[in-house]
């Protein structure tokens, strides 16, 4: 498991991809008896992953996450490329619309919020950002002279650009002031290092150092970061969003399920129903294609697709 984890890093995949993958490969072996994977095959693939879907009833997108990492152990790992690889078929997932509040209950739900996670809300639905490039904003890729927020190292190691809406540029300075003092005291206390990306420590070694590289939305302790074992003050935990919208959603009555994606997903259809075209609103969204943005062309709010029922006539 050790050369697993080593493997993954050098491939500079995030921490979340780690613990996905070492979690479904250490499942894989204890199904098989705790055998070795060198001894297992196509066969022993199959049923793990048939298990999964008959057995525990998992979606589509999880059955394949634990073939990406079974495929990862044999063909990154044990360097074997086996026949059976090219025949394991991925599961279909089933092509589902986004849920999309109306701009009435975006103000609703923002309304039952405050403070930071106020702040971050706002922000996932102002600027179409994801969860977590919100929280791993740094303090320099926030431009208040041009408002605007560079995206570093979204999905798929791009970088991209969004606006800053005009409405939260009072209270990101404030966040970004608490950071300051926050920073302050850390290197007071003798801390106050950033985690930087890929191997930037090395190159730059008080970059770490610099108030730039801080968090915005940076945690109220310091915590010790699990692949180097060095103190940092992190990002704040995406749980204490989804607590807060939780509660901001009961205490506004909004009876549709929601998360944080959900106003990234309003952000698109609301940019699409105000007349923005759809080119422009991919390359605020960072997808790699239009397919990917068409979805929210079926969840305007104008009946099916814009066809007026004949009962209206």
């Amino acid at each position: 498991m050790e050369v697993v984890r080593c493997r993954i890093r050098a491939r500079h995949y995030s921490l979340r991809t780690e613990q996905a993958y070492l979690g479904w490969i250490r499942q894989f072996i204890l199904a098989n008896g705790r055998r070795h994977p060198r001894e297992l095959g196509g066969a022993e693939v199959e049923a793990f992953l048939s298990g999964l879907a008959t057995e525990r009833n998992v979606a589509a997108s999880t059955q394949n996450q634990a073939l990406s990492a079974l495929l990862f152990l044999y063909r990154e790992v044990l360097r074997v490329d086996l026949p059976w690889m090219a025949s394991v078929l991925r599961a279909k997932r089933p092509r589902r619309l986004p849920v999309v509040l109306s701009v009435e209950e975006v103000r609703r739900l923002l309304s039952m919020m405050e403070g930071r996670t106020w702040l971050m809300a706002s922000l996932l639905y102002g600027t179409g950002m994801r969860l977590m490039e919100c929280l791993r904003l740094r303090v320099k890729d926030v431009d208040f002279a041009r408002n605007e927020i560079l995206i570093r190292n979204g999905k798929g190691g791009k970088d991209r650009r969004t606006m800053l809406p005009r409405a939260l540029e009072g209270p990101l300075r404030r966040e970004i002031e608490r950071a300051r003092l926050l920073h302050r005291q850390d290197i007071a206390e003798g801390f106050g290092e950033a985690p930087l990306p890929d191997a930037l420590s090395r190159k730059y070694p008080q970059a770490g150092r610099e108030f730039g590289w801080q968090f915005v939305f940076a945690a109220d302790r310091r915590s010790v970061d699990p692949r180097t074992g060095a103190i940092h003050r992190h990002h704040v935990d995406d749980a204490v969003l989804a607590r807060a919208l939780k509660q901001a959603r009961a205490q506004a009555g909004i009876e549709k399920l929601l998360s944080a994606h959900t106003l990234r997903h309003s952000f698109a259809t609301h940019l699409l129903e105000t007349g923005y075209d759809i080119r422009t609103i991919q390359e605020l969204l960072g997808h790699k294609d239009v397919a990917t943005t068409q979805i929210y062309t079926h969840v305007l709010n104008r009946g099916g697709r814009g066809v007026r029922s004949p009962l209206d006539a």
